[in-house]
Formats: structure tokens, C-alpha cells, sequence
């Protein structure tokens, strides 16, 4: 692979989706639908939610509408080509982490812009699950937002500014995948906080608005630890005779780790822990995770869940290894266990005592990021190769439950559980995919998540008597969660009710989804040696 190639590899993944971000905005600009201070108003909301292809039609027949106005509009007038133009993004991330581990990473890396930008397997193995998981969520969308336009409760500007907020939002995830500088690791996880919190605020509900608050004041208090976590660990680098413009590299790092002084290490990678812990939904900075969920639009929903915690996740582990090269395993395991048990009974708990199916994915999440932590815990190769591919499963399975959450709550008007009966009833392909989704997030076969939890287990186990115990604790509370989550979606799924029309072919990216996470859990064929390579990159010294 010639320079120039490497370079153009690394660079695509984040320009692309910012390119695409701007090319939303100029058009929005273009043609006249950025409001002006004195047209911005509340969009009017629909007293019920309207279901996906019903639609009222335009309130004046011929005539457009005007920035700030309803999007009212009936099934006959016309597909908005705009909304899968954001597909070209998923894509291009795809192709090149193909690309790139076609060129057989293997146990090396390749690197651009004097080791700014650097790829290893670990990188490879993460811009797939990125570019798979944000597929599905785009691919979703323009359902998601027929119904939007459907219900009037969606303006041309808040459109346009969904799709700016959305790919801007991927170019960060990947910069902070793909670069090796530590501190502009810190800066793209600073920029998903700033982008997703209007995001999650999008709809301009005091609700929504109340949740979007929510998540800039716990993750930016979360965010300002990682800083500090990180200049601690620049400090420890340059006392250890490390040169200023490679001391947060984090290969020079994790060569030179033995180096560093303990004392600072140890403080540095505590905050670290507990910063990117609440972008990870991990205790005690979580509180965030269920209002930020519920009231984002399902699409954003999907990507934070299915792969915005796990990006967060995964700079934790690339501080682990040099964690564990300075200061010996025993700190970061203990660490790691006690988090991940804490994050996974409080997620035990709030699950049973759930009654919005919004929030109930999203205390899920919190289940499915505490076992990779308890994984990252044990740092067995087994472990770490079954964190990642439960990164991979979780993200599919994620987002394809959130994705059918969303037409549901379209559909019914209501994110209650107790109000939403007799789904296969009703909805009979709806509700098919969002209970299959949910078996795979409960951990059976086909699935994914059956192999990786079986592997975090054996590992666990297998690890020795004090993580054993810790395996076997986090079981129990496995199952409470399981209980919880299958009762739940049974009433919602199950009982009498009248069929009502709907419409198949909004729902292919779900059944994508859900078909990747199956195969991913009978064999995963070529990606074999890149998950085994990606685990390697994990080990500890």
C-alpha cells in the first residue's frame, strides 16, 4: 500500500460524512429553509402520532412548504431523494474498512500524517461495527422521517438540520476510531457530546429539551475528567523524557509505559476511566443514558447505543493496555470488575422496575456495556475477542430494536408499555423484527450475543477464583435483567388485536440488521483473523 493510499484510507472515513454534513447545510442555505430569528417557531405537534404513510396532505395543493411550516403531506407527493443521500456515508466507511483489512493489517498498523491518523486491526474491527450499525440507522431514517412529516411535527429546517447534526455526528465517532493521538481521541469524543445533544433535543419538547440538558451536564462533567485523566497522563510522558509532540501517541505510549511514574498513571487513567465511563454508560455517570435514549429521534437513538457507547468503550481499553504495562494488571481489573458490576445492577434494578420501552432499550445498554467491561476486566485473549465481537452484536441488535421502537411509537402514539398490546397482532412484521431483535439482545442463538456472552463466562471463569466470583455475580444479575426484558416485551408483543396496514418495505434495514447479527453469531468466516488481530492489539504486555 503506497502512502498516498494509506492516507486517503484514514482520511475518508471522517471527511466523507463531514463533507456530506456541509453539503446538507449549503443546500439548506441554498434554497431557503434555513429560518430566519423572527420565523423560528415551535413546530405544532400532532395531538396523536400519525401512522408511517398516512398523512393528511399539504395544506395548500401545489404549494410547498415554507421554512418553519408542517411538512403535511400526502403518500402520493413524491419520495424525499434527500433523505438516502446520508447512506452514502455507512457506505463509504464500509468500503474502507474493507480496504484496509484487505491489506492484511495483521499484527502491524499503517499510519498517515506523521502517526496522526493510524489504522490497526482494533481500528478495522471498529469502523465496521461504525459504518454496519450507522447503515441500518441511516437506512431507517427516511421512514422515520416520512412519519415525522406524516405527524407535522417536522419543519424543512429541522430535516436539514437532522441530516447536518447526523453525519457530522459519524465523522467524529470515526476520527476518534481512527486517530492515535490521545488528545484529538479526547477532542472527537468532546464533538459526538456537542453534536448529539441537539440531537437529542431535536424534537423541541420541554421533554426532550429537559434530556438534552441532562446529557451536556453529566457527559461534560464525564468529558472534563477524561481531560484531566489526560493531561496527567501527558505530564507522566514528558517526565519520563517522552518528546512533547509524541507524548499522548499512543503506541509511543504503550512502548515506553514501564516509564512512566505509577503515582500520576494511576490518578490519570482513574479519571480516564470515569470520564469515558459516562460516555459509556457505565455508573456513576449514567444517569443520562435512559432520558438521552428515549428522547432522541430512533435513528439517533440507534447509533448512540449501538455504537457511540462502544467507541467510548473502546478508548478505555486502549488506555487499559498501557494501564497495565505501567502499573501491573491487578489495578485496572479490580477497577474495571467493580464498575462493571455496580453499571450492571443498577441496570438489574431499574429494568424491573421499567414501564417505557424506550427507556427499557436503553437500561439494556447498560447491561451489554458492563459485560464488556467485566470482559476487559479478565484481558484474557478469549475475553477481549468476545468483548469485540459483543460490540459488534449489541451495535446490530441495538439499533435494530430502536429502529422498530420508533416506528412503534409512531404508530401507537405512546413509548408505554402498558398501552402497546397484541403488536403481532397488529403489526405483524413490525413486531416480528422488534421481538427478534430483543431475543438477540437476551443472548440466544443464532445470534451473536449468544457466542460472546458464552466466551465473556468462559473466561471469566477460567480466570481464576476472585474473577470467577465476579463472573458468577454478574450472571445472577444477567438473568434478573433477562427476566425483566422478556416479561416486558411479551406484553407489548402479545394478545388480540386488528391488523392495520403496514409497510414491509420500510423495514429491510431491520431485517439487515438482525441478519448480520445471525450470521456474525454461526461464523464469521473472513473476519476471523481480524477479530483474533483486533484482540491481539488488546493483550496485555
Amino acid at each position: 500500500m503506497t502512502p498516498a493510499t494509506t492516507a486517503l484510507l484514514l482520511t475518508v472515513p471522517t471527511a466523507v460524512p463531514l463533507a456530506v454534513s456541509a453539503a446538507y447545510a449549503l443546500i439548506a442555505f441554498v434554497r431557503h429553509e434555513v429560518p430566519h430569528r423572527q420565523c423560528v417557531e415551535k413546530p405544532r405537534l400532532a395531538k396523536k402520532a400519525v401512522a408511517v404513510g398516512v398523512a393528511t396532505g399539504p395544506p395548500h395543493p401545489g404549494k410547498a412548504a415554507n421554512a418553519g411550516e408542517p411538512l403535511l403531506e400526502s403518500p402520493a407527493s413524491g419520495r424525499h431523494t434527500a433523505d438516502w443521500a446520508g447512506l452514502a456515508s455507512p457506505a463509504v466507511i464500509l468500503g474502507c474498512a474493507a480496504l484496509l483489512a484487505a491489506q492484511r493489517v495483521d499484527g502491524g498498523s499503517v499510519s498517515a500524517y506523521s502517526g496522526l491518523l493510524r489504522a490497526d486491526a482494533l481500528t478495522v474491527w471498529m469502523l465496521l461495527v461504525v459504518g454496519a450499525v450507522a447503515f441500518v440507522a441511516c437506512a431507517s431514517a427516511p421512514a422515520h422521517l416520512a412519519g415525522e412529516r406524516a405527524a407535522g411535527s417536522a419543519t424543512a429546517w429541522t430535516v436539514w438540520r437532522y441530516h447536518v447534526l447526523v453525519q457530522a455526528f459519524l465523522g467524529s465517532m470515526c476520527l476518534a476510531v481512527i486517530t492515535a493521538n490521545l488528545g484529538v481521541l479526547w477532542v472527537a469524543i468532546e464533538a459526538t457530546t456537542v453534536v448529539t445533544a441537539f440531537l437529542v433535543g431535536h424534537r423541541r419538547t420541554r421533554t426532550s429539551v429537559e434530556a438534552a440538558w441532562k446529557y451536556v451536564v453529566i457527559c461534560s462533567a464525564g468529558i472534563a475528567l477524561a481531560f484531566l485523566g489526560t493531561v496527567l497522563i501527558y505530564y507522566a510522558a514528558r517526565q519520563a523524557g517522552i518528546a512533547e509532540a509524541w507524548a499522548l501517541d499512543w503506541p509511543t505510549l504503550l512502548a515506553r509505559a514501564d516509564r512512566l511514574d505509577p503515582a500520576v498513571t494511576r490518578l490519570g487513567i482513574t479519571l480516564i476511566v470515569l470520564g469515558y465511563g459516562a460516555k459509556a454508560g457505565l455508573v456513576p455517570l449514567h444517569a443520562w443514558l435512559p432520558d438521552a435514549h428515549s428522547q432522541a429521534p430512533a435513528p439517533v437513538s440507534a447509533l448512540m447505543s449501538g455504537v457511540l457507547l462502544s467507541v467510548a468503550f473502546a478508548a478505555i481499553m486502549r488506555y487499559r493496555v498501557i494501564a497495565d504495562a505501567a502499573l501491573g494488571v491487578d489495578f485496572t481489573r479490580v477497577l474495571l470488575a467493580g464498575i462493571a458490576l455496580l453499571t450492571l445492577t443498577v441496570a438489574a434494578g431499574l429494568l424491573l422496575a421499567q414501564r417505557d420501552y424506550k427507556r427499557m432499550l436503553a437500561y439494556s445498554s447498560m447491561e451489554h456495556m458492563s459485560l464488556i467491561a467485566l470482559a476487559a476486566a479478565i484481558g484474557s485473549p478469549l475475553a477481549l475477542a468476545a468483548a469485540l465481537l459483543h460490540i459488534a452484536g449489541h451495535g446490530l441488535a441495538k439499533a435494530t430494536a430502536f429502529c422498530a421502537s420508533g416506528q412503534i411509537l409512531q404508530r401507537r402514539g405512546t413509548s408505554k408499555i402498558g398501552r402497546v398490546r397484541g403488536l403481532l397482532a397488529r403489526s405483524p412484521w413490525l413486531g416480528a423484527l422488534f421481538g427478534l431483535a430483543v431475543v438477540a439482545l437476551l443472548g440466544f442463538p443464532p445470534f451473536s450475543l449468544f457466542a460472546s456472552e458464552l466466551g465473556i463466562a468462559r473466561a471469566g471463569f477460567a480466570a481464576g477464583t476472585g474473577l470467577g466470583w465476579v463472573t458468577a455475580a454478574a450472571l445472577v444479575l444477567v438473568l434478573v435483567a433477562f427476566a425483566a426484558l422478556a416479561t416486558r416485551t411479551a406484553r407489548m408483543l402479545l394478545g388480540p388485536g386488528e391488523p392495520t396496514g403496514e409497510s414491509p418495505s420500510a423495514l429491510w434495514p431491520l431485517t439487515l440488521g438482525l441478519a448480520a447479527c445471525a450470521v456474525l453469531g454461526i461464523a464469521i468466516g473472513p473476519l476471523s483473523n481480524l477479530l483474533s488481530q483486533a484482540a491481539a492489539v488488546l493483550e496485555r504486555p
